[in-house]
Parts: structure tokens; C-alpha cells; sequence
């Protein structure tokens, strides 16, 4: 993460009241000195997330989601933290410069900047007098100028000129050829795309991954070519369109998916700006955690076929099964948005997308197909597949469609309902519950020691002077991150600690450290407690492994001092509980 300054981040954070700032994304209400409102990071039905305007802090007590202003908008934009520091200054009238801050070289640098001057190649082929066949015929095809500039369309020539043409840039057949731009045939390196106009795939953060080729004017096949899987393009991570669609998916509070490039480009253009394309059939898992972080409903949008309504069915019940709202368009006439758009015009479009139907209604009509409703035993079939699709439903959708299923086709809700329940019955499958590994007294009592840490440098002091030391590693660690902190700053202030926690090694082990403590108070004589907790489980465990090492000695004198050591622990033991009992 770029560097700026800690103390220009703390004074952005003290000026950002976190449940102003939260409120501009969900509804809060307050319940006594905290305020509650429905988690962003999970199908939450009921308020579980609790915002301190005390401690700067949010946190879900049913996902685990934790931290300060900073990460909610970052989490919650799907941005990095650098750009929500900026996004929560920018609320609250504060400026910030990051243009001049050092920027740690990107993983894949090197490989990005290829991919960019391949780009440029290839756009600079299409504006040339060689191009003006395939501009011709992309214009044909209803996209502007504006369009191609937009998507930076380019054209690859035949020959091998990008080859040739990154040569000379000192970039070698091998790096090439890792990236999927030449392939090598007969021990020679060829441009993989040639005659053939290209369009960038780029990653959900703006790099050009990969690229589509289209035959523009030769009758060959395949009509489209995709750029193989390589270190930066894995088919299954990307959505076309996504960089482009992120603010637009925001502000409309809907992701529009449909199947082709094309149909993306179009529909962008047009003003659906909202709309990305699959890269493939069926949604893969890393997919639908790209969709899930926009925190929105899906609009479904494919090919008006029987493969459409197929991926449509697919992909629906994976997205629902995520947790995630699915609505769904199917156009009429047309095959797809792209051609439904040039023949129908764009408020036409606008129309449809006011009116989805909800991707239940899509299931029935769907298992209609060309069944004869008016036959009782395609009727039969019909109601028990519309049953068999209700399984695991909630009880308002099912109620809904029982009533619509029974007014529809005269039928009895009743026994609609009793069937139903049957066929529930008779799939259920009893499963012991999996209890989650519960913590000991000693875990229990160093988290919430670090945790108290975190929160007031005075517990820093109180460690320091009464313990000082953890027998585990990863707590050792956190401890130190704590002390070093504090020895930079001065002082700790745990909504800063969260954002100092973001650039640490240790971030994933304080976040899941945060999240394993409920909102407590901090209390000085909890934390004591919590000390003598860790001291008696230390001093009870070394006493044992004395005993143990005493039996196996011979020699007097050494068993002599042992025992010594056996008496000052059980005198350090005995004083540790006379302190409980006193304070109790």
C-alpha cells in the first residue's frame, strides 16, 4: 500500500464520524449508545451489525466483519484501502495527496506493460488505411467511434507484426508465449492472433489480461478466438466488463450479466452501464465472489434460446445458492441484447429492464416448456416439478406460489401444501450439528489481553510490567506488532491500530483475533483477571513438567533444586488465587 503519513490518516479518521459515514450506505438505528443496521457481508435478515461511535468501530456479531470507517468503505466499494482513505476524506471535506506517494512495484508489472503495448499496437493498426476494411465492418455493425476508443478496439494483421513489433521493444519469444500472444510452431514463434479485430479482456482492476479476436472478412472458423489461460487471465476469475461497470453497479444497486463481449459493449454504450458478460457457459466460484463483493441484485439477461434459458436456470440457482437476489430478462424477438438494442432501440431496452420477472416466476415458466396444461397427467407433472423447485424455499415464496398454483389450475392449497410437506419428509436427512472448536481459558484470556491492548496504551504498560511475555508464537507476534505501534506513535487508538493493521503481515491474525471478541466494556479489573489467567496456566503447566523431570533424576542435589523450584511455583500459584478470592 502507498505510504501516507499515520498521523494524516488518524486526523481523516477523527474526522469522519463512522456512523455518518456508515449511514450513507445502510440505514443505522440506534439502541442505546451503539448503533444496529443489516450487515452488508452477508445475507443478513435482521440487524447483526453493531457500529461504536465510541470506539470508531463496526462489527457483525453473526459474520465476523470488523474494523474501522476505512475498511467498511473499502469492503463495502469493493476498493483498496488506499482509495477508501481518499473516498472518506473526500466526505468529509479533507484532501489528501497520493499521486506523490511511493507505490510498491505491482506483481505482475512487467507482464501488464507487454499486454498494454500489445493494446496499443493493435488500436494503432485499426486507425491505420491497412484498417479501414475492419472499421468499415465494425461500423456496420452499429459501433461509434466513441465505441472502439472506449473498449479499445484494435486489429491484428497477419505476418507476425506484433511479434516483430515487441522484439524491438527487447521482449522475448519466451515471455510472448507465456502471455498467449505467439505460439510456436516447427520451432518458429507466430502472432497467435492475425486478421482478425481484437478486443481487450481486462481484470476487475483495469489491466488487459487477455484478448478476443473476431474474424471481420475471411469466412473461417472459429468465428471467435480467446487468448489461452496464462499467470494474468484465468477464464474463470474474470467478468468482462467489470472495471468499467463497478461505479455504475453502485449507483444503480443492480449488476445487469449477459452472455457475449458484444452484447457488454453494447449495452454500455447505450447507457446500461451496469452490464458485464460471462466468459463462459456457467458461473465459476470465484465468480460469484467478484458479483457477491458489488452487494447488489442480478439482473440475468441472456440469448433468447434454449441454451440461454438453460444457463439462465444454471446460473440462477448458483447465485441464489450464494446468498445473492436474481432477477431475470428475457427478450423477446431478438436473440440477443445486442441485436434486441439495434432493432428496438435503446427505451425499449430501458423498458424491459424496469420490468424483470422474479427467477422463481422464471422456474415455472420455464417448466412449462410446450407441455398441454389442460392434459391432467402434463398438469401432474407440471405442479410436481413447480413442488420439487420449492424444496428449501421460504415460507412467504412458497405460500405465494401454493396460492397462485392452486387460483391458476383449480386446485386445493391444502393438499398443494400437505404434498409439499411430504415430499419434505421424506428427504430429510438427520445431521448432527457442527459445533464449532471452542477456546480454552488460556486462548480466551490472551485474546482478550491483546484486545485490550489494542484499545488503550495503558494495558500495553500493564502487560509489560505483570506479563510481558506469551508461550505461542502467533500471540507473541501480535503483542509485539502492538508494542512496536505504540513506539512509533506515541499512542494507541484502536480505530488507527486497524489501519496501521491493514499494511501489517499479522492483518488476516488481529482481524480474526477482533472478530472472536463480543463488544465488551474494558474493565482495569477484567484485565487483571485475564493476566492471572495466563500466569496460572503458565506456572500450573511448568510446575507439571518439573514434576515430571524431578522423577526421572537421581542425582540429590539436582532433585534438591527442582523442588525448590516445585515450592516457589506452588507459592506463586497459592498467592495468584488468594488475589481472586480477595477481589471476589
Amino acid at each position: 500500500m502507498p505510504k501516507i503519513a499515520a498521523e494524516e490518516v488518524a486526523k481523516i479518521r477523527e474526522e469522519a464520524d463512522i456512523v455518518e459515514i456508515i449511514s450513507d450506505y445502510i440505514p443505522l438505528t440506534q439502541r442505546g449508545k451503539n448503533f444496529f443496521g443489516v450487515c452488508p457481508f452477508h445475507q443478513d435478515h435482521s440487524p447483526s451489525m453493531s457500529v461504536s461511535r465510541e470506539k470508531q468501530m463496526f462489527k457483525c456479531f453473526s459474520c465476523g466483519a470488523a474494523g474501522n470507517v476505512f475498511k467498511f468503505v473499502s469492503d463495502y466499494e469493493n476498493i483498496s484501502y488506499l482509495e477508501a482513505i481518499e473516498k472518506v476524506a473526500s466526505k468529509v471535506g479533507m484532501s489528501i495527496k497520493i499521486s506523490n506517494t511511493y507505490k510498491p512495484k505491482e506483481k505482475f508489472a512487467h507482464e501488464y506493460e507487454i499486454m498494454n503495448l500489445a493494446t496499443s499496437f493493435y488500436q494503432n493498426n485499426l486507425n491505420t488505411e491497412a484498417g479501414l476494411i475492419a472499421k468499415k465492418y465494425l461500423q456496420e455493425r452499429g459501433l461509434t467511434e466513441d465505441m472502439i476508443k472506449e473498449f479499445n478496439v484494435g486489429l491484428a494483421f497477419s505476418n507476425n507484426q506484433l511479434r516483430d513489433f515487441l522484439h524491438k521493444k527487447n521482449i522475448s519469444n519466451e515471455e510472448l508465449f507465456k502471455l498467449g500472444l505467439v505460439n510456436q510452431k516447427d520451432l518458429e514463434y507466430h502472432d497467435v492472433f492475425s486478421d482478425r479485430i481484437l478486443f481487450p479482456i481486462h481484470d476487475d482492476k483495469g489491466n488487459v489480461v487477455a484478448f478476443t479476436g473476431r474474424v471481420y472478412e475471411k469466412d473461417r472458423s472459429p468465428k471467435y478466438l480467446n487468448s489461452k489461460e496464462t499467470m494474468i487471465f484465468k477464464k474463470g476469475n474474470i467478468l468482462f466488463n467489470l472495471h468499467r461497470a463497478k461505479n455504475a453497479i453502485r449507483i444503480e444497486k443492480s449488476l445487469i450479466i449477459v452472455e457475449g463481449n458484444m452484447d457488454a459493449i453494447r449495452m454500455y454504450a447505450c447507457g446500461f452501464k451496469n452490464t458485464v458478460a460471462l466468459m463462459g457457459t456457467s458461473l465459476t466460484k470465484e465468480q460469484i465472489t467478484l458479483i457477491g463483493k458489488q452487494h447488489v441484485k442480478v439482473l440475468l439477461m441472456f440469448d433468447n434460446d434454449d441454451a440461454g434459458a438453460l444457463a439462465t436456470m444454471t446460473n440462477g440457482h448458483l447465485l441464489e445458492n450464494a446468498g445473492i437476489k436474481v432477477e431475470v430478462i428475457r427478450l423477446s424477438g431478438q436473440k440477443d441484447p445486442d441485436e434486441y438494442i439495434l432493432q428496438n432501440g435503446v427505451q425499449k431496452m430501458s423498458e424491459v429492464i424496469k420490468h424483470p420477472m422474479s427467477f422463481i416466476e422464471f422456474q415455472y415458466d420455464n417448466l412449462k416448456g410446450n407441455k398441454n396444461l389442460n392434459d391432467t397427467e402434463n398438469l401432474r407433472t407440471y405442479v410436481k416439478s413447480v413442488l420439487d423447485s420449492l424444496k428449501g424455499a421460504d415460507k412467504i415464496t412458497i405460500d405465494i406460489t401454493l396460492h397462485k398454483l392452486a387460483k391458476e389450475y383449480n386446485l386445493s392449497y391444502d393438499v398443494l401444501k400437505s404434498e409439499l410437506e411430504t415430499e419434505e419428509k421424506e428427504i430429510e436427512i438427520p445431521s448432527l450439528p457442527q459445533k464449532e472448536k471452542s477456546k480454552n481459558r488460556y486462548e480466551k484470556s490472551a485474546e482478550h489481553i491483546l484486545y485490550y491492548m489494542m484499545n488503550d496504551q495503558k494495558y500495553v504498560k500493564i502487560y509489560q510490567t505483570k506479563l510481558g511475555f506469551f508461550k505461542e508464537e502467533s500471540y507473541r507476534k501480535i503483542a509485539n506488532e502492538i508494542l512496536y505501534y505504540l513506539e512509533e506513535n506515541k499512542k494507541i487508538e484502536f480505530a488507527d491500530f486497524l489501519t496501521y493493521a491493514e499494511q501489517s503481515p499479522l492483518k488476516n491474525e488481529i482481524y480474526s483475533l477482533i472478530q472472536s471478541i463480543k463488544d465488551i466494556e474494558l474493565e482495569d479489573t477484567s484485565f487483571m483477571d485475564y493476566i492471572r489467567n495466563i500466569k496460572e496456566i503458565m506456572w500450573k503447566e511448568e510446575l507439571k513438567k518439573i514434576k515430571d523431570e524431578q522423577k526421572k533424576i537421581k542425582d540429590i542435589n539436582e532433585k534438591e533444586k527442582l523442588g525448590q523450584k516445585i515450592v516457589d511455583l506452588m507459592i506463586k500459584i497459592q498467592e495468584i488465587k488468594k488475589e481472586r478470592s480477595v477481589k471476589e
